[in-house]
């Protein structure tokens, strides 16, 4: 072998073990790293749910705090407000100006569920018997009668407004005769009315006269058109609302009608 073939045998040699061993440390390199890719991530520990979702006790002591002493109802008392069924969703609050007072409020209240508390949607001035209000009505004493009572039927001289639920009787016989305990006329009062569930058979039309509880306590008290003047035991309120009332009020929502003087 010639000197020059020697030499280049030799430097080579050192040149392969260097390859041998870059190639096995990229092998190495290269398992470690598939190792490291493949290799399963550890599971986080799973939060154990509760059987109970409710807040706990403290917290829904607190919002329960938060909630409206007054039910979203001001001017009612506790032993009035106990009165209102549970059911009920729908709410006219005929607050009067006082216990001998023919001046009133009419609030129309919703409420999303039962139990909830009542939401305001709207008010107009109404006027209530001419001498106030009564726990003890009776017949000719010109009171209105205090309480929690139901909206079951309506009717009217007039066609019944669209969007009408409750059941509805027209027919002329919704007309006033004479005057007004004011002198006023009466001309128009009847033309819309929701009978007040007081003394009376309820799913009947508010012209049904039967007294259930007897003729001394009286009857008819309606809810109905106001005419700029205090009523013999009745409720008015403007021609409009009794519209929105009418459009409103919902069988199936168990309307109640509350009325007395202010913090009765």
């Amino acid at each position: 072998m010639s000197k020059h073939r020697r030499a280049r045998s030799r430097t080579s040699r050192p040149t392969r073990r260097v390859a041998l061993g870059a190639a096995f440390g990229l092998l190495t390199l290269g398992a470690g790293w598939v190792y490291s890719v493949t290799e399963p991530e550890k599971s986080e520990p799973r939060t154990q749910v509760r059987a109970d979702s409710r807040p706990p006790a403290e917290d829904r002591a607190a919002r329960d705090a938060r909630r409206d002493a007054l039910q979203g109802l001001p001017g009612v008392s506790e032993q009035t407000r106990a009165r209102i069924p549970a059911e009920s969703r729908q709410l006219v609050l005929v607050t009067g100006k006082a216990k001998d007072s023919s001046e009133s409020t009419a609030t129309l209240y919703t409420r999303p569920a039962a139990g909830a508390d009542w939401v305001r949607a709207e008010s107009w001035p109404a006027r209530n018997g001419a001498k106030g209000w009564s726990t003890e009505r009776t017949y000719g004493d010109l009171t209105s009668p205090q309480g929690v009572f139901a909206l079951t039927d309506a009717g009217g001289l007039l066609p019944k407004p669209p969007g009408t639920r409750l059941p509805y009787s027209k027919d002329s016989s919704f007309v006033a005769t004479g005057r007004g305990v004011n002198g006023e006329s009466l001309a128009g009062s009847f033309d819309y009315v929701v009978a007040i569930d007081f003394n009376r058979k309820p799913g009947t039309s508010p012209l049904d006269a039967t007294k259930p509880e007897g003729e001394r306590k009286g009857g008819n008290i309606w809810l109905h058109v106001d005419h700029d003047g205090p009523s013999q035991g009745c409720v008015g309120i403007p021609k409009e609302a009794m519209k929105k009332v009418l459009e409103t009020l919902d069988p199936a929502a168990k309307p109640v009608i509350v009325m007395g003087p202010e913090g009765f």
